[in-house]
């Protein structure tokens, strides 16, 4: 049953495209023999036959439709004749025929017909050419009003014209002088690469030394508190005890040239031994003192 269905069905597929082959054919050959040619050999595909289909019904369409305008307008025609032909009779018997009219008044009938066509106006009466001139004016300001418009508008588009070109003008320039400097930006970026590299390496070297120094200051019992300001308040106080302990160590070295008198030598001995002490404890408080104060 469905190989039996399947085979009706592709014959049918073939007898439609069999049918409107022909019937596109059949058109080709009439629109061709109508101009006096042959009709060109091509492949009848799908495609091509139903786009050939749809031109045929189109122009068929159109050409039924130039048929019922052209009678339209042959009837026209013929109620225009029979009206002139009337007009001309009337005009004829009441003496008033063209053979008989002057040159003059046939030239202003002509141009009177003329104007009317040009008006688009059916008949000559002054009214019919009031409403076509004021019908005319009003289109003329309509037109008036639009012209005005479209050259504000041109005027409008030619100054962003201008100002696009100014602008475009300078890009242009700003990338030609960029594109100068892109050698002396691309030698300066090479410089300061080379420059990174050995400041990298620097960096490198002097972590190495600091902490070289640190790991010197920690062995000799470098503290925080012996900065340089502590050591130099140190060495100002030691230069006032030389000074004041030299006088005491002068004394002593001229004790040593008196003659060898027991009891006087020590005596003096032990006063100055009791100075010494006193000056190098009055160091001590002085040095404990500064520490204590940079703490």
């Amino acid at each position: 049953m469905s190989d039996s269905s399947s085979v009706n069905e592709t014959a049918s597929s073939k007898g439609t495209d069999a049918s409107r082959i022909g019937e596109v054919k059949q058109w080709l050959a009439q629109e061709f023999s109508q101009a006096g040619k042959q009709v060109p050999d091509f492949e009848y595909t799908p495609r091509s036959v139903a786009y050939l289909r749809n031109l045929a019904t189109l122009s068929q369409s159109q050409t039924q439709a130039s048929k019922i305008l052209a009678s339209d307008f042959r009837l026209k025609a013929s109620e225009y004749r029979s009206q002139a032909a009337r007009i001309r009779e009337i005009l004829e018997s009441v003496g008033l025929a063209q053979e008989g009219l002057p040159s003059n008044v046939v030239s202003s009938a002509h141009v009177l017909a003329n104007v009317a066509n040009l008006l688009n106006i059916r008949d000559t009466e002054l009214s019919s050419f009031l409403v076509a001139m004021g019908d005319i004016s009003l289109r003329k300001t309509g037109v008036e009003e639009k012209r005005a418009k479209a050259q504000k508008e041109s005027k409008v588009l030619l100054d962003y014209t201008r100002k696009a070109i100014a602008r475009l003008t300078y890009l242009k320039r700003t990338l030609g002088q960029l594109e100068d400097d892109v050698g002396q930006c691309e030698a300066h970026i090479d410089y300061w690469k080379t420059n990174l590299g050995v400041m990298v390496g620097k960096e490198k070297q002097y972590n190495l030394q600091t902490a070289n120094y640190k790991t010197t200051l920690t062995r000799v019992g470098y503290t925080p508190e012996i900065s340089h300001g502590v050591l130099v308040e140190l060495a100002e106080h030691r230069k006032e005890l030389e000074k004041k302990t030299k006088p005491v160590l002068d004394t002593l070295r001229s004790y040593q040239d008196l003659p060898p008198d027991k009891a006087l030598a020590a005596l003096a001995i032990e006063d100055k031994k009791r100075q010494y002490a006193a000056a190098e404890k009055y160091l001590e408080d002085v040095l404990h003192s500064a520490l204590a104060t940079s703490e």
